[in-house]
């Protein structure tokens, strides 16, 4: 299938920006400068630097990496941002929402044009917190894609009847993926077949919960949900790197067999499994299992520090699940968008404009450091983040790149503007930017 076929259509109400953007002067991970001119969401042309005429508007991205968009996979959108704050977290409506579109408004300012977002749908809380992110969803539209994953608590025996009916009732309202945790049922497999019924019933995608400390319940899971296209995610899978290597091995080969995807949590847990740690990286791709990597909890009470980054994500796969740059990225990128059921997004005539310029030469030390960013969703830039470094004048920074201000800077630095540049450009000269 084609990446134009595959091309999903604009959510109701959403627009695509038909006005043409010439990206100028952007390096590739396979060392080229280009010139990249985007036109109706998609890129039109990718050539040479210097060699496409501009259009209405155009980036200067001399000095950044352009790469792919990041996604998304794995967000809990009803309690984000809400570790800080005083007392009980409120599930008001108004709350949820916004904190919802705050923490979307992060993740997108980090890169991730897509959001697959994990709601809570249960007999305390009801559909209530489901409502609210999903208009968060509406008023994103035309700067990030967020998905809903309707996630119940109970779903077997009586206790479970009214949940089974909140999950049907969650679908029909919006949520675009079945998901839940049937681990905390008293009937995993009983919860796994409910799932599955309503999923098949609307035709959604299936992302659920699991430790994955037990290994025979792991396997029956992931037998149960075998053959579904797309492909089930499974995560965050932690449990997997305490078992013993030849009982996880063979998990891992029994998950490859079965064509689902372990969505790990490299920056932290999640509210709905209890240990923390990651799963073991290495050993499921070796085993043939698609990795990707999510944020999880993003500042609530089981993470109050979480970022929400995927550049970090894929920083601490490759730090310390030993992968690649490149194989780390792609976690966070395009295999996040393939288990999101997104189309592919290569920097290639006829790809979707879903892009990140991130400032560096590398892929490695973009993973290592990288504030400068710049996020284009649909064709334009929707997200902007500029820093620059200066040294204070020194014998050690002499021979340092520095970026002059008005003021002087840092112990009167060379003669030069602050951070800026022609409109729609990051700055230009010889500032230290990361």
């Amino acid at each position: 299938m084609s990446a134009d076929s595959q091309q999903p259509q604009p959510p109701e109400g959403a627009t695509t920006d038909t006005a043409a953007l010439l990206l100028s002067g952007a390096r590739l991970t396979d060392g080229r400068t280009v010139d990249v001119r985007l036109s109706g969401g998609r890129i039109e042309a990718v050539g040479t630097a210097g060699s496409l005429t501009p259009g209405a508007a155009r980036v200067d991205l001399s000095g950044y990496l352009l790469l792919p968009a990041p996604a998304e996979p794995h967000a809990h959108a009803d309690t984000a941002l809400s570790g800080d704050r005083p007392g009980p977290v409120s599930y008001a409506t108004e709350d949820v929402q916004r904190r919802a579109t705050e923490a979307a408004l992060l993740q997108l300012g980090h890169g991730a044009t897509a959001l697959r977002a994990h709601v809570r749908v249960d007999e305390v809380q009801g559909l209530g917190p489901l409502e609210a992110v999903l208009q968060a969803r509406r008023s994103l539209r035309g700067l990030a894609d967020l998905a809903a994953v309707a996630v119940p608590r109970l779903l077997t025996g009586v206790a479970g009847a009214d949940g089974l009916a909140m999950l049907r009732d969650a679908v029909k309202m919006g949520a675009s993926v079945v998901g839940g945790c049937p681990d905390l049922d008293p009937d995993p497999s009983g919860y796994t077949e409910a799932v599955l019924e309503v999923a098949a019933e609307h035709g959604c995608p299936v992302d659920l919960h699991t430790e994955g400390a037990d290994p025979a319940r792991l396997a029956r899971l992931a037998a149960m949900v075998s053959g579904l296209r797309p492909g089930a995610v499974l995560g965050p899978c932690a449990g997997l790197a305490r078992l013993p290597g030849d009982v996880a091995a063979r998990t891992a080969e029994q998950l490859a067999a079965a064509g689902v995807t372990v969505a790990c949590l490299p920056q932290g847990g999640c509210g709905l499994v209890e240990q923390r740690g990651g799963a073991p990286v290495r050993l499921l791709r070796a085993a043939g299992v698609r990795v990707v990597a999510g944020s999880g909890a993003l500042r609530d009470a089981c993470n109050p520090v979480g970022r929400g980054d995927p550049l970090e994500a894929a920083y601490l796969l490759a730090s310390q699940g030993g992968l690649r740059a490149a194989d780390a990225y792609a976690a966070v990128s395009g295999g996040a968008r393939e288990a999101m059921g997104l189309p592919e997004v290569r920097v290639e005539a006829g790809f979707p404009a879903e892009l990140l310029a991130v400032r560096g030469e590398r892929l490695s030390a973009v993973l290592s450091l990288a504030y400068s960013r710049i996020v284009v969703h649909r064709g334009r830039v929707v997200a902007r983040t500029s820093a620059v470094r200066e040294y204070c004048d020194s014998a050690a920074a002499l021979e340092l790149p520095r970026q002059g201000r008005a003021d002087g800077g840092l112990g009167g630095g060379s003669a030069g503007g602050p951070a800026g540049g022609s409109a729609g450009g990051p700055a230009a000269g010889g500032g230290l930017g990361t």
